[in-house]
């Protein structure tokens, strides 16, 4: 005998849809857009198509921007960055975020820097439902007194000064993991960093995915994602690229260290996107 799920345990599914579908219903102008990822499965396609629907005035948030932030700062996508640290791995400064920040190239960018500390404590606490987290941190730095979301608390059990973040609640989260199944339930493995957290954190969300395959299969040390906490599954094989996903592709040492001479010119960066990205 089938048994039927009462209505109330009917749970909404993530929808599969293509890149440029899920971007136009998901993002829109003023977001403030989380895109996270660490050393791997940095969601460069997803980045990408944001620069071509030619989304205006974001707040940018990511623990670790580097060149997909680079991109789109340097294309006028974004008014602010919230971060907790910025450069070209293993190569430098991000030559357009420098330019915008030092010269207002394209426009004038507002920055709001935090420890990784600080950043897991925000996304943390916007995936619980709380109004901030409590760390030890900050003090003896300039950041509390240049950041509004930082902020001295005291402990109501002890009387120790110690620092509350505000929650961070993107209102979309993007993401790359390696799989999806066809109801939507994400896998990603490999360094999984805070993409879990900050999906969960979110008002909206999308993954995409190298594949998407018939059922997940259980591996030590993944992370799943259930389908009623995504909002939209996009296949994108190679989304990651430059950076790698971990069992399906390899990292491109090259076109870092190749950034580095093409960002640093406004015109030949313009007519690399143009050419790569916008074309």
């Amino acid at each position: 005998m089938v048994t039927r799920r009462p209505d109330y345990l009917r749970l909404p599914m993530a929808e599969i849809t293509t890149l440029p579908e899920a971007v136009a219903r998901l993002v829109h102008d003023g977001d403030t857009v989380a895109m996270e990822g660490f050393t791997h499965l940095i969601p460069f396609a997803a980045g990408h198509e944001l620069a071509r629907q030619g989304r205006r005035h974001l707040t940018l948030v990511r623990m670790t921007p580097d060149i997909i932030y680079d991109q789109l700062i340097g294309l006028g996508c974004a008014d602010k960055v919230v971060f907790s640290w910025a450069g070209n791995p293993g190569v430098g400064s991000l030559h357009r975020f420098r330019d915008a920040v030092e010269r207002g190239w394209p426009h004038p960018i507002e920055i709001e820097e935090h420890s990784h500390a600080g950043m897991v404590n925000r996304y943390v606490a916007g995936a619980s439902g709380l109004p901030f987290a409590v760390l030890r941190g900050y003090r003896g730095t300039g950041l509390m007194d240049r950041s509004p979301t930082v902020a001295p608390i005291t402990c109501p059990f002890t009387g120790e000064v110690l620092t509350a973040v505000a929650a961070l609640r993107p209102d979309v989260t993007v993401i790359h993991a390696q799989q999806a199944d066809r109801q939507g339930n994400v896998a990603l493995w490999g360094i999984t960093g805070i993409q879990r957290e900050a999906v969960l954190a979110a008002r909206r969300s999308l993954v995409t995915v190298e594949e998407v395959v018939p059922a997940l299969k259980p591996r030590p040390g993944s992370v799943l994602l259930p389908g009623w906490v995504v909002d939209f599954v996009a296949e994108a094989p190679g989304g990651s690229y430059p950076s790698y996903t971990h069992g399906y592709s390899s990292r491109d040492n090259r076109f870092y260290e190749e950034w580095d001479a093409i960002s640093r010119d406004r015109e030949r960066f313009l007519a690399w996107m143009e050419e790569n990205v916008l074309g």
